[in-house]
């Protein structure tokens, strides 16, 4: 018996699967030419603990992209549920996002560090894949500030943000 594929494009079925599939939500920033940048990102995945290693895509047409691609040192920030404006604002277009922000400050370093999220980490860009219209970035974590938050993270699923917790928990 063969498998019969949906007659619908690849990239509308491709679209439903991963609207359905949820994913944590991050903010990556960088400091560029013009000053501090941002992107939200819910691609962001652990690619190694030992050495700690982490991964993101970003699209290349981003306003960002140029500035966080050409930086060496980024900022990861994992947002909590308490986050979702956050999300928001990073995921919009305009130059102008630090400066609706409460607190943030230049770390000493020169990257940009949003404070009042869950945890950040400041990471070293290893490389950089072109993949389609992103950009794979694979980055090293020189250094992880909160790790012992234990606040609920922010979801991004089905359009949409949302929390989990121990509320959702299906296994012990």
């Amino acid at each position: 018996m063969q498998t019969q594929f949906p007659a619908a494009t690849v990239a509308e079925q491709f679209r439903l699967a991963f609207g359905n599939h949820p994913a944590g939500v991050a903010v990556v920033t960088a400091t560029g030419s013009r000053g501090p940048v941002g992107i939200t990102a819910s691609s962001l995945i652990s690619v190694s603990a030992d050495p700690a290693y982490l991964a993101f895509n970003i699209a290349r047409r981003s306003g960002a992209a140029e500035a966080i691609l050409e930086s060496g040192t980024i900022v990861v920030h994992l947002l909590t549920d308490r986050n979702a404006d956050v999300a928001a604002l990073f995921a919009g277009s305009g130059e102008e996002r630090f400066a609706k922000l409460e607190r943030w400050e230049y770390l000493p370093t020169g990257e940009p560090l949003i404070h009042g999220l869950g945890v950040a980490m400041r990471c070293e860009i290893e490389s950089r894949v072109p993949a389609g219209p992103a950009t794979v970035v694979v980055a090293s974590v020189l250094g992880v500030i909160g790790a012992q938050s234990m606040a609920a993270p922010l979801v991004y699923h089905r359009r949409g943000y949302h929390s989990i917790g121990e509320h959702s928990r299906l296994t012990a």
